[in-house]
């Protein structure tokens, strides 16, 4: 079958969890034997592109910048996606059938495209929804409630939500409060992250840290986003915290809105113990997750929803304890603690995080027994495999 896959953001020059997650459901659709088509914009290109990537044909479509910019002009250009890329691949969509659509989520503006898709093929379409948007920017005050901006975001978040013939959330919690804020308006359920790990142990160590001199420290790594929704300076008081400690060094590397000020917050504190890089290639990405030895991860605490970060399953993929915070109620707090993978806990809690990074910093043995079980629950229900049946399953059966 031919599986078109749209999203904002994808390899190879993107070091988002999300661009890794799509390519690696792409590459298990295409051994599975069905032909995926990537859609995805570039704000890099003038003219339309197309290429193949490990055997996965890519339509790439021109498009404004909507990564680490403004607000205003990131909404302007996500606003313009489904136009611009319909502009685009209609010609090349037209030529073979589509026989079904996987959308992801964010960006809440892709809806006017598959909706397109499904009236001229009549196939059906899975929507992958890994972000509550707007609503996180109404927790964090971003926008005001029940203002212009709201409705506005709203009405797309309609259209992509009504568009889908079945929609993944990424954990029960999630599913919970997607019913019951829409009742049975939606066909939802559960499609967890996914990460293929059976490739993991022919990447090379990465040579970063010993040209950082940081060889003979204990590497606390946070990869990924760095933004609002994250509320880094949640892990920034950590750092601070730890500052006493010569043993121990904070990596974080990722982009996002709130970069300036994690470089701020090390400026003014004088944080010997932090360094900040921004985004890396892939490869180099993860050869870097080869030699560090604890994984960080923040939400924000007054966020209403309850996400599940990709950057996680990179994590468990090399064997390594996770330690964060999450907003109250999110499940993935239990997940992580029950299956003693690492420490997570609610938002806030100062003290709790430090003591258990002062734990991970001190004992080599605990880093390993976590870090072991953070892969056996990888392999137990976050595999690529079992999310490629689940969405296949839908669109097909």
């Amino acid at each position: 079958m031919r599986v078109a896959l749209i999203c904002d953001d994808y390899l190879p020059h993107s070091t988002r969890v999300s661009a890794k997650m799509m390519h690696e459901l792409a590459c298990e659709l295409l051994c599975k034997g069905h032909e995926p088509v990537v859609i995805c914009p570039d704000d890099k290109i003038k003219f339309f592109e197309i290429f193949k990537l490990d055997g996965v044909t890519i339509y790439k479509f021109p498009n404004g910048t909507i990564k680490d910019v403004s607000k205003i002009y990131r909404a302007i250009n996500e606003s313009a996606l489904s136009f611009n890329a319909w502009r685009f691949v209609r010609k090349y969509l037209s030529e073979d059938k589509i026989d079904g659509i996987v959308y992801y989520s964010p960006s809440i503006f892709f809806g006017p495209l598959v909706k397109k898709i499904k009236q001229k093929h009549r196939c059906k379409s899975y929507l992958i929804l890994r972000d509550s948007f707007p609503q996180w920017l109404v927790d964090q005050k971003i926008i005001k409630k029940n203002g212009l901006a709201e409705k506005y975001f709203r009405y797309f978040e309609r259209i992509n939500y009504n568009a889908a013939d079945c929609i993944g959330v990424m954990s029960d919690r999630n599913k919970d409060i997607f019913i019951g804020k829409y009742s049975d308006k939606y066909n939802v359920q559960v499609l967890f992250n996914w990460a293929n790990f059976k490739s993991i142990d022919i990447i090379p160590h990465s040579t970063l840290l010993s040209k950082m001199s940081l060889q003979d420290k204990v590497i606390f790594f946070y990869g990924g986003n760095i933004g609002h929704a994250q509320d880094m300076m949640n892990l920034m008081r950590l750092v601070k915290s730890m500052a006493y400690r010569d043993d121990v060094h904070f990596l974080l590397v990722g982009q996002g809105d709130e970069v300036s000020v994690v470089e701020s917050f090390i400026l003014d504190n004088s944080l010997n113990n932090c360094t900040y890089l921004p985004s890396i290639p892939q490869s180099e990405f993860k050869s870097v997750l080869k030699v560090v030895d604890v994984g960080l991860f923040s939400l924000a605490k007054n966020h209403s929803v309850h996400n599940f970060p990709g950057k996680l399953l990179g994590y468990m993929a090399n064997k390594l304890p996770i330690l964060g915070s999450v907003n109250e109620g999110n499940d993935v707090m239990q997940v992580i603690n029950s299956a003693k993978a690492g420490f997570a806990f609610v938002n806030g809690n100062d003290e709790a995080l430090l003591n258990a990074a002062i734990s991970l910093a001190e004992d080599t043995q605990l880093r390993k027994i976590l870090g072991s079980n953070a892969f056996s629950l990888l392999q137990e229900k976050f595999s690529v495999e079992m999310a490629a049946d689940t969405i296949l399953k839908n669109l097909f059966s």
